[in-house]
């Protein structure tokens, strides 16, 4: 029989742990030949999440829990509940329940059919319609920088060979790693599912603009050179208008020298300007050179604290 893995990661989710392990107990009842190992790896929850994953685990050895010492990040962790899986097959599937576990089949169907990835794309939303549109402008500015093609909301959730895992053992050892970019970057065929994303029904989002903003600086800096470039083009740019102002001034002076005055405003206005490129441009170098730094630390995904039922 072969072994699917199911890998949940969490993070103060005492309102879904439980159903989330019911619902999927329930799938696997109805697919009687594979066997299952549900993971969940915990972030160092604050609230009753520990206590509940222990009582879920003393009834059901399929569900297997790795607990963090402290809390990692929703990039971390669930890298390293992936990379520790042991099935066939490797689902990612989230504890806020906003993604439908029943969504299960249709990726197994489609893996026996011979996709090695089986990847969700939510085409609909209950969020927020502005941000629903701003990741939709991030995904397209994404796509414009990069020659790897990246799935335009996909966030994990979906399905994955063994083969796809033994890869990303073998061939990608990044501390903060981008898992939708390595996904794209890896270019094995792929199958896409749709679906409609709800809200949150429990406990609140564990989002917030600096994670988010944190998510979308590695997905360019992982995937793109083109910012980087973009700073040296602009400093051409700025060079070559900077100095067509300047002859223009020289000559207006010339012609008019007794009417012209340059003034004060236009200095001011120029230098502030320049400045504000400047930060611009260093900002851009230190996201890349703040991804070069987390490689060369070399720090593990995540350190544990406990494993239960491994």
């Amino acid at each position: 029989m072969k072994l699917i893995s199911v890998v949940s990661p969490c993070y103060n989710e005492e309102g879904n742990v439980e159903i989330l392990t019911d619902r999927v107990r329930e799938i696997f009842a109805g697919l009687p030949q594979y066997r299952y190992e549900h993971i969940i790896i915990d972030n160092d929850s604050k609230d009753g999440t520990v206590a509940i994953l222990r009582g879920i685990a003393r009834k059901d050895p399929n569900v297997k829990v790795i607990l963090n010492t402290r809390n990692f990040g929703h990039i971390r962790s669930p890298q390293h509940a992936m990379l520790e899986a042991k099935g066939d097959a490797v689902i990612v599937l989230l504890s806020d329940l906003q993604d439908p576990p029943e969504m299960l089949f249709d990726f197994l169907r489609e893996w026996e059919a011979g996709y090695p990835i089986v990847v969700a794309i939510k085409n609909t939303s209950d969020e927020n319609g502005l941000m629903y549109r701003i990741r939709s402008a991030y995904y397209k500015t994404v796509a414009r920088l990069t020659d790897v093609k990246v799935l335009e909301h996909f966030t994990g959730f979906g399905l994955y060979d063994r083969q796809v895992l033994d890869i990303l053992r073998r061939d990608f050892q990044d501390p903060q790693p981008y898992f939708r970019g390595q996904i794209a970057e890896i270019g094995l065929p792929h199958k896409s599912l749709y679906y409609h994303q709800k809200r949150r029904m429990r406990g609140i989002t564990k989002n917030n603009f600096y994670t988010l903003y944190d998510m979308a600086m590695l997905g360019i800096t992982n995937l793109s050179k083109v910012p980087l470039r973009l700073v040296i083009f602009g400093g051409f740019v700025f060079a070559f208008l900077s100095l067509v102002a300047g002859f223009g001034y020289l000559v207006a002076k010339l012609i008019f020298w007794n009417q012209f005055q340059i003034g004060l405003a236009p200095t001011m206005i120029g230098l502030f300007f320049l400045g504000s490129v400047q930060l611009v441009a260093l900002g851009i170098i230190g996201e890349y050179v703040g991804s070069i730094h987390s490689i060369v630390q070399d720090r593990p995904l995540v350190t544990e604290k406990e494993r239960i039922n491994f």
